[in-house]
């Protein structure tokens, strides 16, 4: 089902490694909500020029501080001389740039230093693109993200809080700094209160049935509560396919040293797994090939 949103509201569908942006346009002003991932900053500058067809981009908002929605942030603040305002609780953490705080080195994946110049709070009001819109806290994916919320046209920009077929893995629960699930639980249950028409998400298209895509998201987060080696082992397999992502192709033969130097695959492994190492490859992947995320050719790997 194609969704109609308002003129002033342009989504730029991006494809892994980046999250989707979203411009607000005002007049001859605009705004961007996430600027995807470092390595595609070329890409998403000329998407974003493309989109502002001669408007100033006047300012950018994060929903939260993964790298697929801050990476660009540093080149549009370049380009653009745009106002960078963060989450309240990203505050810290982007000032120290702590990079273990920020899931890069964890993770493996990387990001260009940016300071912002504004914070936002949940239950702060903002206008963009023409509309009212509040800032509303969605713990659990990321403890301090933020989603946005129109009540008059009834639009929710919900980064990765809410996905049309679930959301964003719960680093939080797994790396045990906080009760993430408790957290995932509390924001679905808070999004769900909300009338909602139509869904802008961190990832996919935008979709219409918010009722739907959150039965799905209640289903899943049930399955995790209830098997925590699951959401492990669903963190590893979505570690490992976006750093891939990054590096591809690959010779197949060099996989099992690939995955063994991912910190955070090796930690989960050890703490909810105990898969030995040969086995830890073999395994995932043969259920990333069977499941299409990755590809082989020739004795090489790459992602789909």
């Amino acid at each position: 089902m194609t969704v109609r949103l308002p003129d002033s509201l342009r989504v730029l569908e991006r494809g892994w490694l980046s999250a989707n942006n979203v411009l607000c346009i005002d007049h001859d002003q605009a705004t961007l909500i996430d600027s995807g991932y470092v390595t595609h900053a070329e890409q998403t500058l000329a998407l974003v020029r493309q989109a502002l067809d001669g408007r100033q981009l006047t300012r950018l908002v994060n929903t939260h501080s993964h790298s697929d929605h801050i990476g660009g942030n540093a080149a549009l603040k370049t380009a653009f001389d745009c106002e960078i305002v963060v989450p309240a609780g990203m505050q810290a953490t982007i000032a120290e740039w702590d990079e273990a705080a920020l899931l890069l080195s964890p993770l493996g994946q990387q990001a260009a230093v940016f300071r912002h110049d504004a914070l936002i709070h949940a239950g702060d009001e903002l206008e963009l693109g023409g509309l009212n819109w509040r800032a509303i806290a969605v713990p659990g994916h990321d403890m301090d993200a933020l989603a946005y919320y129109n009540p008059e046209r009834r639009i929710l920009i919900s980064g990765d809080a809410l996905w049309e077929n679930g959301f964003g893995v719960v680093f939080p629960e797994l790396l045990g700094t906080a009760d993430g699930l408790a957290a995932t639980r509390a924001t679905l249950e808070e999004l769900s209160r909300l009338a909602v028409d139509i869904v802008i998400p961190g990832h996919g298209a935008p979709f219409a049935d918010a009722a739907g895509a959150l039965q799905r998201a209640f289903g899943r987060l049930d399955h995790f509560s209830a098997n925590i080696d699951k959401l492990a082992w669903h963190a590893i397999k979505v570690i490992t396919t976006f750093a891939l992502m990054e590096r591809q192709p690959m010779p197949a033969r060099d996989f099992a040293a690939f995955v063994a130097s991912l910190p955070i695959v090796i930690d989960l492994n050890q703490r909810y797994l105990a898969i030995a190492d040969d086995e830890l490859s073999a395994r995932l992947q043969h259920e990333l090939l069977h499941a299409g995320a990755i590809r082989r050719v020739d004795n090489m790997l790459a992602s789909r």
